[in-house]
């Protein structure tokens, strides 16, 4: 029996983004892949009506994509927090969940203030100076320096697929559902009861210690930590990956 998984991507992300190696290898694997686009990107790229940005809808547009039958479910950086959120609140849904590069959210009011203004900063820089602006910034981050050594032409193909971007959309996805937004899960991973695939870049040592906090709250997780990887380690190292991930999905 083919065997169903969602996968959710990250910010200026798609359901195109994961990339020809993450499909063939979930292929392989006989999983029947749904590659979702979330609130204001992709094929819904210029939504900007922030009742479509709200948790519930998107979680609402999780389910379409993901279906009435339970299955597994990958969330990639703002896609895992989604993901954790949808297991939270569908968990007979989820038989198991890969969360790649992604967090609970912060713990403490203090921090989602922080948050919230500097991605209400980003939000204007978007609407004010578009998304050519924003990217030159976006790229420049600490987050995603490991990327400068992927080849001339991932990178490009990668610029080109953030400039595609709608900046009104970006601006309202920041403003509902970025990490200063959404409630923090930190406190209720322990009820988190299916098992749960942690994976992230040896060389995103900010994720590396979330990964290992959350694995430590997390009944049933596995982390593994991929080396020469940094944020995104489908993209950095995707062997690596569908090993770890194929490897996880079969069991049982």
């Amino acid at each position: 029996m083919v065997r169903g998984v969602t996968l959710l991507h990250g910010f200026t992300g798609s359901s195109t983004s994961w990339g020809d190696a993450v499909s063939r290898c979930l292929h392989r694997a006989g999983l029947d892949a749904s590659y979702a686009d979330l609130p204001g990107h992709g094929r819904r790229a210029g939504e900007v009506e922030p009742a479509r940005f709200s948790l519930s809808a998107t979680l609402a547009g999780v389910r379409a994509a993901h279906g009435r039958a339970a299955g597994s479910l990958i969330g990639y950086s703002m896609g895992g927090r989604l993901a954790l959120h949808f297991a939270r609140r569908h968990p007979d849904l989820v038989d198991r969940l890969v969360l790649e590069s992604a967090s609970p959210g912060l713990e403490s009011d203090p921090e989602r203030s922080a948050r919230r203004a500097a991605d209400e900063k980003l939000a204007v820089l978007l609407e004010r100076e578009g998304v050519e602006a924003f990217v030159r910034h976006w790229e420049g981050i600490p987050l995603f320096a490991s990327q400068q050594a992927l080849p001339v032409d991932q990178r490009a193909a990668l610029r080109r697929a953030r400039l595609a971007n709608d900046a009104r959309s970006l601006a309202a996805s920041l403003r509902a559902i970025g990490t200063g937004v959404l409630p923090s899960l930190w406190s209720d991973l322990g009820s988190v009861d299916m098992p749960v695939l942690i994976l992230v870049g040896a060389l995103d040592t900010k994720f590396v210690d979330i990964g290992r906090r959350m694995s430590d709250r997390l009944p049933r997780a596995t982390l593994r930590v991929i080396e020469g990887a940094g944020h995104n380690v489908h993209l950095e190292r995707p062997e690596e990956w569908c090993g770890a991930v194929s490897a996880f999905l079969g069991q049982g």
